[in-house]
């Protein structure tokens, strides 16, 4: 079969997942047309996705989020009118994923929740299948417990759901735990990479920390004052910084690189991030305690930190404070076993349900 991928762009994450599952897909015989990946100012395409993914890239404008002058929060008013203003542009993206779709013909547009695929659909109505897949979808699931209050936030999530999987095929819900289907939904493990899974595990005394809005660089820093013993190691993707920033001698922020990611992922004593799904779900896999802080405004990653939560991850926190997250390993129960046998399951289950879409 053939397909084209649609990626978010925002964080890490999507693009990881669409890494592993281009691996899954050609490993079993089919084929990946092309990549479109949904860009923004703010953000430059990381170098692991562009030299692991083994197919033409095509980095297109698409909806993104608009942060405060800090990079700390974000602002979802003025993420909607913002993106309002730019429709024009977003319906170029659109007219140029048409082109892409007729000359290559795909039997499956996979979408990894980016709205340009939703809106897509909505406008041009492609004959190719449309299959959509986020961790986001999860919150249909009967199981799901959504954070308390917030009901706008709720509502919105609930509407960009509705529009990143418009006229779905399918509709892949990616979980931490294994749980049954519903009508709507098919429940699906993560999509890990094979690096994740070959690393050899240790503990040494360094915490990793990767933050997608730089803002919360001053609180890491704080915690480093009080700690200046203890390593530290910071992904971010700040503009105009080098590869690699010596803050202290203790303390070094590093552009996104995934090796070095994995391999501090791997021998950490503990992870602290912003609420993201897919680097997570790495830290349950290797047995990582985890400080989850959700981006102010990001009611996604407040949902996620929940589930997250009630499945074994770590604890979730407002702000960027090691401290918690020190005090919090001696109490970790570690999940790793039950976690590794779901994801066992990933190319079984993608494989089936990506070939027989109707």
């Amino acid at each position: 079969m053939k397909f084209l991928f649609i990626v978010q762009g925002e964080g890490r994450g999507h693009m990881t997942q669409a890494i592993s599952l281009h691996s899954i897909l050609r490993k079993n015989g089919h084929e990946i047309c092309h990549v479109v990946v949904g860009k923004s100012k703010r953000r430059e395409l990381p170098h692991f996705f562009s030299d692991q993914i083994q197919s033409p890239i095509q980095q297109l404008d698409s909806p993104n989020f608009v942060t405060d002058k800090k990079g700390k929060s974000v602002k979802v008013f003025q993420s909607i009118f913002i993106n309002l203003l730019k429709l024009r542009t977003f319906i170029k993206s659109i007219n140029r994923i048409d082109e892409l779709v007729k000359n290559e013909q795909p039997d499956v547009i996979i979408n990894f929740y980016d709205f340009l695929g939703g809106l897509y659909y909505l406008l041009k109505k492609p004959k190719a299948k449309h299959v959509v897949i986020a961790h986001q979808f999860f919150v249909a699931h009967p199981s799901f417990d959504f954070p308390k209050g917030r009901f706008f936030d709720r509502s919105s999530l609930i509407l960009g759901n509705k529009l990143a999987g418009y006229k779905a095929s399918k509709i892949l819900a990616l979980s931490f735990q294994e749980l049954p289907d519903t009508k709507r939904l098919t429940i699906v493990p993560p999509l890990l990479r094979k690096e994740i899974k070959s690393q050899v595990v240790s503990q040494q005394n360094h915490f990793l920390v990767y933050m997608v809005n730089h803002g919360y660089a001053e609180q890491v820093e704080k915690f480093h004052a009080n700690h200046p013993d203890i390593p530290i190691h910071c992904f971010w993707d700040k503009k105009g910084v080098p590869e690699e920033y010596k803050k202290e001698e203790n303390l070094t922020f590093y552009q996104l690189n995934d090796k070095k990611f994995i391999e501090f992922m791997a021998s950490c004593q503990g992870y602290l991030t912003t609420a993201g799904f897919e680097s997570v779900c790495e830290a349950m896999f290797m047995g990582k305690p985890t400080l989850m802080v959700p981006v102010k405004g990001h009611y996604e990653q407040s949902c996620n930190a929940v589930d997250a939560t009630n499945a074994g991850a770590g604890i979730s926190s407002e702000s960027f404070d090691l401290e918690k997250l020190l005090s919090y390993l001696p109490k970790y129960k570690n999940v790793q076993s039950t976690f590794s046998q779901w994801c066992e399951k990933t190319e079984e289950l993608f494989i089936q349900n990506l070939t027989n879409v109707n």
